[in-house]
């Protein structure tokens, strides 16, 4: 499988250069010099000729329309003197651009690409070191939803809120919409004055005339762009971070993730200084369609982890390890995704265990790998490999738990090899040594063999590099983990199948994942009257934990459980988180009456989920918009 290869335009970079950890000199860190990026095949501009370094958005945010109007003016750096700057765009409306002059400049579209929409050719003149771009959004600007009030948990005003990734940013933003591509960002935004505004950055206010000012000092990836307008209060956990929500759930959602402060110190703990300054938690509403988005500064999440026992805050540790781990040192292209997330469920892990202590890492470790391994039987081998070739195809064709999993899983064996305190050494002189760079996997693979392999050519042996990177399948080294939780549930579970009443179990203290894991693993053929029995017992269908929920609704699908059907209807409407509609949207169309089913609900909620589940949703019902 070919690799893109990382060029050098002038010097040459270290494969892992470091600002030094305390008592290792090995570690240099050279004078910058601007890199050659790899091909991304998922961009259309050209940043190897002429490269975007700084953005600066002028924009007013008019719910009544649903768009974004304004500006946005782009400073670049030009490798090629006679080369246009070429910038990504889809779906967007292109007014006009002027030069720092003021003066107009020649523009054109190409035609659009259905994936990667179209090339936005700028024509400079030779003094030309920014331009300036005047457009506005349409109803095409997938990275955009738009909630009417009703749609919101306080039912008071209309919100908003973007996600760009993986290539959607270029849909609100013409730019070079690649995570190659590094740039800082400002942003002047109007807005109604009864909504607050909030993006991923400094958060300077607002000014006498109503203007929200943000500033990004550091260089971030497009897809890190990232705004949220709406009714919201702030609650504070700490100096450097806290909670914005709706007012009804702030006060809670600061109760549920007050441990957050001490994630972070442990973070820093193990990583090194955590660099974007605040670390805030946005709580969207329900349909965001992810858990969390790691946007610097201000994590975006769903408000399904709020459970009530804390039990889902392995999201914020997820999402703040990214402020290492695909904030700070990024992935490239897509097809090096693996070192964004892989990356990142390793030092999620590791924070977890700092925190909440061994058995609860194990029981997460163990639960995530039993859950790779049954999705592994339902991949194709290409969507099995964390190197992944993704030409021609969507970056979220590849979103699996490969990329999160068995990436932390190979991280895990190089651990396991060398000792933790070795591989702890590494990992901070690789964080270092790459901080606000993006790399390829290539890169990786030089510095793993410069500074981890070559202080024991013995273990290194013992790591095959090509099956865990190149090849389908997990190797027959990947970790595993026994969780002595899982094994009460194992007991307790046999008991029930062995005639013991559901109430009379030893269910007492079961935290959310032990409650998947007896849901996951009750038999498939069990009956009706043993269903009812298990509702009854531990009220699954009315549960307000929706990860419990989620899991139950899929067994009831499967069993034709029909004391359920109101509560998938309802959960299906309210919820577009996309890791309980995938799910539950592929049971259901498992079935012709199923899918009927599936599609009737879908014809109700589709409007309420964002273009990245609908996107997802539309494939598995054979659904024309």
């Amino acid at each position: 499988m070919m690799r893109a290869t990382v060029l050098v335009i002038a010097g040459v970079l270290s494969a892992c250069a470091s600002t030094p950890p305390p008592d290792d000199t090995s570690f240099q860190q050279p004078a910058f010099t601007p890199r050659e990026l790899p091909m991304d095949v998922h961009s259309r501009s050209e940043p190897n000729r002429v490269r975007v370094t700084r953005v600066a958005l002028d924009l007013t945010l008019d719910f009544e329309a649903r768009e974004l109007r304004g500006s946005v003016e782009l400073g670049f750096d030009r490798f090629d003197r006679e080369a246009p700057l070429v910038l990504d765009t889809q779906g967007l409306a292109i007014v006009d651009v002027f030069g720092q002059d003021g003066a107009p400049r020649r523009w054109k579209l190409s035609d659009e690409d259905p994936l990667l929409g179209a090339a936005l050719s700028i024509d400079l003149a030779p003094a030309d070191v920014a331009v300036r771009v005047v457009y506005h959004t349409t109803e095409r600007a997938t990275a955009l939803q738009w909630l009417a009030p009703a749609q919101t948990a306080d039912r008071k005003q209309p919100f908003l809120f973007t996600q760009g990734q993986s290539i959607l940013t270029r849909t609100w933003i013409p730019l070079q919409d690649s995570p190659g591509v590094r740039i800082t960002y400002t942003a002047a935004l109007r807005a109604p004055p009864e909504l607050t505004v909030v993006m991923s950055a400094e958060q300077q206010g607002r000014d006498a005339d109503g203007v929200w000012h943000f500033r990004m000092p550091q260089a971030i990836p497009s897809y890190l762009i990232a705004l949220a307008a709406g009714d919201l209060a702030f609650e504070k956990i700490s100096e450097r971070c806290g909670i914005w929500a709706e007012p009804s759930i702030a006060k809670g959602a600061r109760d549920e993730l007050v441990d957050t402060e001490a994630m972070i110190r442990a973070a820093e703990e193990l990583f090194g200084p955590y660099r974007w300054g605040r670390y805030d938690i946005i709580i969207l509403p329900p349909s965001f369609p992810f858990g969390g988005m790691e946007n610097p500064r201000l994590t975006f999440a769903t408000p399904t982890i709020l459970a009530g026992d804390k039990s889902m805050v392995s999201l914020v540790a997820h999402e703040l390890a990214h402020s290492w781990s695909g904030n700070l040192v990024t992935n490239a292209t897509w097809r090096d995704f693996w070192l964004n997330e892989g990356f990142t469920v390793y030092c999620e892990q590791r924070i977890m265990e700092r925190v909440f202590g061994p058995a609860r890492s194990t029981l997460e470790k163990a639960l995530a790998r039993n859950d790779l391994d049954q999705e592994m039987t339902e991949l194709e081998p290409w969507q099995q490999v964390l190197h992944i070739d993704l030409a021609g195809k969507n970056p979220d064709d590849g979103f699996s738990g490969v990329p999160y999993e068995k990436g932390a899983l190979f991280l895990r064996r190089l651990e396991a090899v060398w000792t933790q305190p070795v591989f702890d050494r590494f990992l901070r002189g690789y964080f270092d040594g790459h901080a606000f760079q993006s790399i390829t996997t290539d890169d990786f693979v030089q510095c793993l063999r410069n500074k981890l392999f070559v202080t024991d050519p013995a273990k290194a042996k013992l790591v095959d590099l090509d099956a865990w990177l190149e090849k389908p399948l997990l190797p027959a080294d990947a970790p595993r983990y026994v969780s002595t939780a899982l094994t009460d549930v194992d007991t307790e579970r046999a008991r029930w199948l062995a005639g013991t009443p559901a109430k009379q179990l030893a269910t007492q203290g079961w935290v959310t994942q032990q409650w998947q894991h007896f849901i996951h693993t009750v038999p498939p053929d069990v009956s009706i009257e043993r269903m009812v029995e298990l509702d009854d017992a531990f009220h699954f269908t009315s549960t307000h934990n929706c990860e419990i929920l989620c899991d139950w609704l899929v067994l009831a699908v499967r069993r034709r459980y029909l004391a359920a059907d109101e509560r998938l209807s309802e959960f299906l409407v309210s919820v577009g988180r996309r890791k309980f509609l995938k799910p539950l949207y592929s049971e259901l169309a498992k079935t012709p009456e199923g899918l009927a089913r599936a599609r009737a609900i879908y014809a109700e909620a589709r409007p309420r989920y964002h273009a990245v589940s609908t996107a997802t949703v539309d494939k598995l019902l054979d659904w024309t918009p």
